[in-house]
């Protein structure tokens, strides 16, 4: 209820009882609160009702300190696991303080965690430990999985999907082997009647390779998903064992994951 505009509306209209009626409120109300207003003015009505910051509850400075610079130097440890290392060298708070504090500074969650980090790096020029090192790799390689990609020069990493073309009447089913430059672009496609492996890596053999090579450019690394034709062991696997022999890495996009192969949805 805007308490002064209820003495506003009683001087307005010179008639306490009728601004009472109109602001649903008792004429004793109404001179509790002129009676507030004599005493400390304005200002008194309206911090009457603020809550006062309990000061006790907060933790010391030091302590949140410490908690902000843990969550730096270990971004992957959870709120318990933090509070019992910091236990460990004398600074006690509980895993609920020290998800509070991660709140107020804006580190609830390990992506923000890692972003405080990498701004850490950016200004500071920090030397990562270990922990750190760990950390970050880990968040590059979870966003490879997801789709989410680095990529510095044409060969550095390319992506390759199957595709179901659909059924050809004296034919019958048609697949779509398609790898695509991550950096350049460039992509590469090839029709078959079955898809397996033989024809994931005849791709390669046929059209990629050879591009590349033409061009002085070797290829370091493929991006697919998980289908049985790029995946297996790689003494019983065609596309396994092509990679090996022409030393390309292999990283496969995450199991249940919507957007891994939208790198080549937009060439089928």
């Amino acid at each position: 209820m805007p308490l002064h505009g209820l003495l506003n509306l009683a001087e307005e209209l010179n008639n306490v009882s009728k601004a009472c009626k109109i602001m649903g409120v008792s004429r004793d109300t109404f001179y509790r609160y002129q009676e507030l207003v004599n005493d400390g003015g304005i200002d008194a009505l309206i911090n009457q009702n603020r809550r006062v910051p309990n000061v006790k509850n907060r933790v010391d400075e030091q302590i949140e300190s410490a908690v902000v610079e843990y969550a730096i130097e270990y971004p992957a440890h959870g709120q318990h696991r933090s509070s019992n290392e910091l236990r460990k060298k004398g600074i006690f708070v509980s895993g609920s303080g020290v998800r509070s504090i991660w709140l107020r500074h804006n580190l609830e969650n390990f992506t923000k965690r890692l972003k405080a980090l990498e701004d850490k790096i950016a200004t500071k020029g920090i030397i990562l430990s270990e922990s750190q090192i760990s950390a970050l790799e880990k968040k590059a390689q979870d966003d490879e999985a997801c789709g989410e990609i680095e990529t510095a020069h044409p060969g550095y990493l390319g992506s390759q999907d199957t595709f179901y073309v659909g059924h050809l009447k004296g034919v019958g089913r048609v697949y779509q082997q398609t790898y695509i430059d991550t950096y350049s672009k460039v992509v590469h496609c090839k029709l078959y009647t079955t898809k397996s492996a033989i024809t994931a890596a005849d791709l390669l053999n046929d059209k990629v390779l050879p591009f590349y090579s033409q061009h002085g450019l070797p290829v370091l690394r493929i991006l697919t998903d998980r289908g049985s034709e790029y995946c297996g062991k790689v003494e019983h696997h065609d596309y396994q064992l092509y990679l090996a022999i022409n030393d390309i890495d292999h990283t496969k996009t995450k199991a249940r994951s919507s957007q891994t192969n939208g790198i080549c949805e937009g060439f089928q």
